[in-house]
């Protein structure tokens, strides 16, 4: 078993916190080597504070044209040819129950202006959300986040999507992974981070509101060094050791009535910092990236725990999730984001700015 295995399995619990989180994700990237290397969500709308030129958001994306039709998953083609009796009868044919439809699992794509997303209809939560930032983006303020309001995605068929009802009274925040904040430069971007095809439960006080939502502010203050920046969030459901048998377990909460929202364990974002755009005016398909992989459990976290201690090896991540990250991306070009830059938060104070809002503020 490999060191980068152990150091997944070994993980953490959600109810082990913070600190434990850090230490049994503490494998680091030997740096003498080549290595891989917001405001927040919350029921309670957060304003924005950054005062920038204004950018028409025409001039920052494109948007692209809708997304075709759901479409049923290609059936597999038969790859080994049918086990026959001496009469060139078949025996058996497994592939036949494709006449019925093809089981799954299906993962819905959606392709919006804001964000890429892959939604998991088992656990009604996203695989990942991806999300494109840059300080042209960033400058434009053309969104209110008190214009939008949180919606079903009603492209998941009706018996697998999250629904409000599911998070009332839960006790748990309807979590943004690509935060409203990122996404200004139009109010139609804006509304796409509250599809619930967006959401996690999250922990309110401590989490979301608190340490998750500077985590946030970190990726947006990448801006400032770097032209373009990557955001991929999402959840992971971590084991735990329990210790009456010793033995691991994977255990999260379900919400909803019947229970049809998995609560996560802990939550990943994996940053890509481009240090020049691949494409368009100096543009550079070959120029370094800068990655940084983190996980953080889904539980208070002191605000003063410095996010260094959540950074893991990008393939941590990619063992816990079934995902893969940077598949196409060549050793030469990667570097370490922690390395290059200060991973370390700017702590604002977000619950007092709830507060304001929820008394008439705007962003």
């Amino acid at each position: 078993m490999s060191k980068s295995t152990i150091a997944v399995i070994a993980a953490v619990s959600a109810g082990a916190g913070a600190a434990a989180t850090a230490a049994m994700f503490s494998l680091r990237p030997k740096p003498a080597s080549p290595t891989v290397t917001t405001t927040t969500t919350t029921a309670v709308p957060v304003p924005a504070t950054t005062t920038t030129t204004v950018v028409p958001a025409s001039k920052v994306f494109s948007v692209p044209p809708p997304a075709p039709a759901p479409q049923a998953p290609p059936v597999p083609l038969r790859t080994q040819p049918l086990a026959t009796t001496t009469t060139g009868a078949a025996l058996v044919d497994p592939a036949g129950l494709y006449q019925y439809g093809f089981p799954g699992p299906v993962a819905d794509i959606a392709n919006r202006s804001a964000l890429v997303s892959s939604f998991d209809r088992r656990t009604r939560n996203p695989h990942w959300v991806a999300e494109h930032i840059t300080p042209a983006s960033l400058a434009v303020r053309d969104g209110d986040r008190g214009n939008s309001t949180f919606v079903e995605d009603t492209a998941v068929p009706e018996m697998f999507r999250a629904k409000l009802k599911d998070y009332f009274r839960s006790g748990f925040d309807r979590g943004h992974q690509v935060p409203a904040a990122d996404c200004k430069w139009s109010q139609d971007a804006m509304n796409e981070t509250f599809y619930l095809t967006n959401m996690c439960p999250q922990v309110g006080e401590g989490f979301n509101r608190d340490y998750w939502a500077h985590f946030e502010d970190f990726c947006r203050r990448l801006t400032a060094r770097y032209p373009s920046v990557r955001v991929v969030t999402g959840p992971l459901y971590l084991p735990k050791r329990d210790p009456v048998d010793n033995k691991w377990y994977v255990k999260y909460e379900m919400i909803g009535n019947p229970p049809n929202v998995a609560v996560p364990t802990h939550f990943y974002k994996v940053i890509y910092a481009e240090t020049a755009p691949p494409t368009g005016p100096g543009g550079n398909p070959t120029a370094p990236v800068a990655l940084g992989a983190f996980v953080l459990p889904n539980a208070p976290i002191p605000n003063d725990k410095p996010l260094a201690d959540f950074e893991v090896p990008l393939e941590a991540v990619e063992r816990a999730s079934g995902l893969e990250f940077a598949s196409r991306l060549p050793v030469q070009r990667r570097r370490r984001l922690c390395a290059e830059a200060s991973c370390s938060l700017v702590i604002k104070e977000y619950g007092d700015r709830q507060k304001a809002f929820a008394k008439g503020g705007k962003n």
